[in-house]
């Protein structure tokens, strides 16, 4: 009896739900498709997917450079670990320009700005910044007064410069094109009910000092951190008078609702910056003398923007081979570091690191010459690119397919096209194709494949090798002119 009641009353609220139901106005109409609202992917799970991380920087003594072909830098630095804590790779991109930086941000085409940017209110409305990556305030530059290393006392000195906003009344102050420093030295002129004269210079903050020390212009403003590493270039200018309270620079991400990609970089900077690691990178850049040897030294992207003694040699070579001479030098910088006389555990021998049999077939040995070394080099690159079939005909890929064969061999290269063919992959493509193949010839699964001739290889090593070389071959493109 309990059973019946209960299923006559089941039934009766189940014919209610069908009349409400049936009666509801909003429901769509038999046979009408339900609208799926599309559900925007967060920009965080974008990037991981994609692999990369576009990051948009500027190029001074702390945020970016190339140093004796190496690349170098406080951001850039902090990018890469960020970027390997994603497990991805990082593209970075240089824009001086820091209105053309922000619509770039904000159009897409890059995931973040890392250039030690000002955060203020009104930045704040069009884009969300990190936790700060340093705190700094804003300091006048000024030359020394002349003669100032024979004045009897500092008082001398001091009375020579200024200190005081009230002292700027008059004062033409030079400042980076489109920083925040015009928008400060403005509101100082309200403060103090006097005239600054204020040029925007088309040249970024470290020629500005420069300027200021070589007696070209008078005063320039920067942020103190970076005044205080080129007091180190320059001793004849002074940085000690403050024109701002301190403030925070970070990174600058697109506006989203759901700020993974913000909250991510968070979450790893509070991690990060508790570090040993994070403690020796900050000191490297900030504590370090390394900016005058940076100021003194011809191998830098700052002063001649040679990469080595050997770059005349290299760029003969690639001329021939038709190469990039900044990507036949990532390949030696990757090999030697430049070092004509090492040897590896393998008897790799110089530069190029040519195995014996390699020079035996060009007719060197280890008593050749660095230029030698890089000729004998650019004959066997010609000799491998011969190797690989015609059918591969994008030249970036061909030249990965290249740098491949000249780390692990032809053989292991021509086996990973084998199985990529046979995995239905395209073996004429080495990205995201043929490297996974080559990434796991070292499994057994893959060097007992039939289609497999040369048999187990380290091909992680040789994935590593192209990727390397071919970052590093970024990086000189962004700094170094062709």
């Amino acid at each position: 009896m309990l059973k019946f009641r209960l299923f006559v009353v089941c039934f009766i609220v189940a014919l209610g739900l069908i009349f409400l139901t049936g009666c509801d106005e909003n429901q769509p109409k038999k046979g009408a498709k339900k609208q799926i609202e599309p559900v925007a992917e967060d920009v965080l799970n974008r990037i991981v997917k994609r692999g990369k991380l576009v990051a948009l920087t500027d190029y001074n003594s702390v945020n970016y450079y190339i140093y004796r072909g190496e690349p170098m830098g406080y951001q850039y630095e902090l990018l890469r670990r960020f970027t390997d804590h994603l497990g991805i790779r990082l593209e970075l991109r240089i824009e001086e320009n820091l209105e053309k930086g922000f619509k770039l941000l904000q159009d897409g085409d890059v995931d973040l700005i890392a250039m030690g940017l000002t955060v203020t209110g009104k930045r704040r409305t069009l884009f969300d910044f990190t936790d700060p990556i340093i705190i700094t305030r804003q300091v006048l530059v000024q030359k020394m007064p002349e003669g100032w290393q024979q004045m009897a006392t500092r008082d001398q000195i001091e009375s020579n410069l200024l200190r005081s906003s009230l002292e700027l009344a008059g004062k033409t102050i030079h400042v980076e094109a489109g920083s925040i420093f015009k928008k400060r030295l403005e509101t100082l002129m309200d403060e103090i009910a006097d005239t600054i004269y204020i040029i925007e210079d088309k040249r970024e903050v470290e020629e500005l000092i420069g300027a200021v020390a070589r007696g070209e212009i008078e005063y320039t403003v920067a942020d103190e951190h970076i005044a205080l590493i080129n007091e180190r270039v320059y001793p004849g200018i002074d940085v000690k008078m403050p024109l701002s309270f301190t403030q925070k620079l970070a990174w600058a991400v697109k506006k989203t609702p759901e700020k993974q990609l913000l909250n991510e970089i968070n979450l790893w900077l509070d991690q990060f910056n508790n570090t040993l690691e994070a403690r020796v990178i900050y000191n490297k850049y900030f504590q370090s003398n390394r900016v005058r040897y940076l100021a003194k030294s011809e191998y830098t992207s700052f002063n001649e923007g040679r990469l080595s003694v050997y770059d005349e040699t290299i760029k003969e070579v690639a001329a021939i081979i038709g190469w990039d001479w900044r990507l036949l030098a990532s390949l030696i910088y990757q090999e030697s570091e430049f070092k004509p006389d090492v040897v590896s555990w393998a008897g790799a021998y110089g530069l190029m690191q040519l195995m014996p049999v390699v020079m035996q077939q060009f007719g060197i040995d280890s008593t050749a010459s660095p230029e030698e070394q890089i000729k004998v080099g650019g004959k066997f690159i010609q000799y491998l690119d011969r190797q690989i079939p015609a059918s591969v005909t994008d030249s970036a890929e061909r030249i990965k397919f290249v740098l491949a064969a000249y780390n692990s061999g032809v053989g292991h290269v021509l086996d990973a096209r084998r199985l990529a063919e046979k995995y239905n992959k395209n073996p004429d493509v080495w990205t995201g194709q043929t490297d996974f193949f080559m990434r796991n010839k070292s499994k057994p699964a893959f060097y007992h494949d039939s289609v497999v001739y040369y048999g187990y290889a380290r091909g992680e090593e040789t994935f590593a090798f192209v990727e390397q070389i071919i970052d590093r071959y970024d990086h000189y493109r962004n700094l170094i002119v062709e």
